[in-house]
């Protein structure tokens, strides 16, 4: 039996009934591409079964604001998709009239669309016969094919995309796309896969030479950065309090915070708390600020570990710092703003701000 065949017949059983996978709308395959890179399927369930509801069309989610879509989309990380994701849903819904490409070539020129994406709902929804290639499916095939050659490297991408190609079903490409990632994702896992009960154990490379564990290879090791962030949190006695809209390049752009002070050091609190009120011009005036948390809480992305402390200093008249007001929103409904996951776990753990 083939090894698209077999893989194929796995899937008719182990299948998950997932929403996405009972529709061939470009659009709601599209938006849960988006909502699934680099994110769990039990995580991004939630999201996109919110996201169909409040923009059931391309058209609904074109013409909202882009900070209610950041609202909706957070604690999702990775905000770029968001940003992306309406970008290109205003494309479609105003230059394609509603109407996305059929093709992977032409779908990869939308923004916040790479090869993979484009060739997931090129598959799906057109039976494009082009094959898919992700985290789940580089490790399949490393194992079974006992591929040796780096995943994060040109040549290496090179070799597994011929070989993704070549296995692919081209009459059936869409469920054989699906067939091999669910296997990946349910069962040749990262880490500790029942190998007893695989289809190709026999024949799986990886499994008969003792090579679970070593296959896919990377060449690459990710840097982790350490960054030490200082929130201010300033509240009048209504828990009304000031915030700042990123606006720069990098992580939580468009999201609001609290003024910061960064460092690359574990922070001193007597200097670095009086360089942040001299920096953010609370006009030299006497507030006692007090730690929220014990320590520092950690919060990991992909690339940096931070280490962030929220700072409470509280007062009684809003024309005492509106100087600030020139930089910073006076906030009176905080729970509206899109802010990222660890303000959010901060303002769900503190009982300053009314609901």
């Amino acid at each position: 039996m083939l090894f698209s065949e077999k893989l194929i017949d796995w899937y008719s059983i182990n299948l998950r009934d997932l929403p996405w996978r009972a529709t061939q709308d470009p659009y709601k395959i599209w938006l849960s591409e988006i909502v699934l890179q680099q994110t769990r399927v039990a995580q991004g369930m939630p999201y996109y079964l919110q996201f169909l509801e409040r923009f059931p069309t391309v058209f609904d989610l074109a013409e909202a604001k882009e900070d209610e879509v950041l609202k909706l989309w957070q604690g999702l990380g990775y905000y770029s998709r968001a940003r992306n994701l309406h970008a290109t849903a205003q494309y479609i819904a105003q230059e394609k009239n509603g109407i996305f490409p059929q093709t992977a070539k032409e779908l990869k020129k939308l923004k916040g669309v790479g090869e993979y994406t484009a060739h997931a709902i090129a598959s799906f929804c057109f039976r494009e016969p082009v094959a898919v290639l992700d985290g789940n499916v580089f490790r399949v095939l490393s194992r079974v094919f006992g591929v040796n050659d780096e995943i994060d490297t040109p040549a290496g991408k090179r070799i597994f995309k011929d070989l993704a190609q070549e296995l692919l079903d081209r009459e059936k490409p869409g469920l054989y796309n699906q067939a091999i990632m669910e296997f990946g994702a349910l069962q040749c896992t990262p880490k500790i896969p029942d190998c007893t009960i695989c289809p190709f154990s026999k024949n799986c490379v990886a499994y008969q030479n003792q090579l679970i564990e070593d296959l896919p290879r990377k060449k690459k090791k990710v840097k982790v950065k350490e960054e030490h962030i200082n929130y201010l949190v300033l509240l009048d006695k209504n828990g009304n309090t000031f915030m700042k809209q990123r606006t720069q390049k990098g992580i939580w752009r468009n999201l609001f915070e609290f003024p910061r002070l960064e460092s690359e050091f574990v922070n001193d609190v007597s200097e670095g708390l009086n360089e942040t009120i001299r920096l953010k011009s609370l006009e030299n005036h006497n507030v006692e600020l007090t730690a929220f948390y014990p320590k520092p809480v950690k919060h990991l992305l992909s690339h940096r570990k931070l280490h962030i402390q929220f700072w409470i200093g509280k007062f009684s008249d809003y024309s005492t710092f509106s100087s600030m007001a020139k930089k910073y929103h006076f906030v009176q409904n905080i729970h509206t703003f899109a802010v990222p996951v660890v303000i959010e776990r901060f303002i769900g753990a503190s009982d300053f701000f009314n609901s």
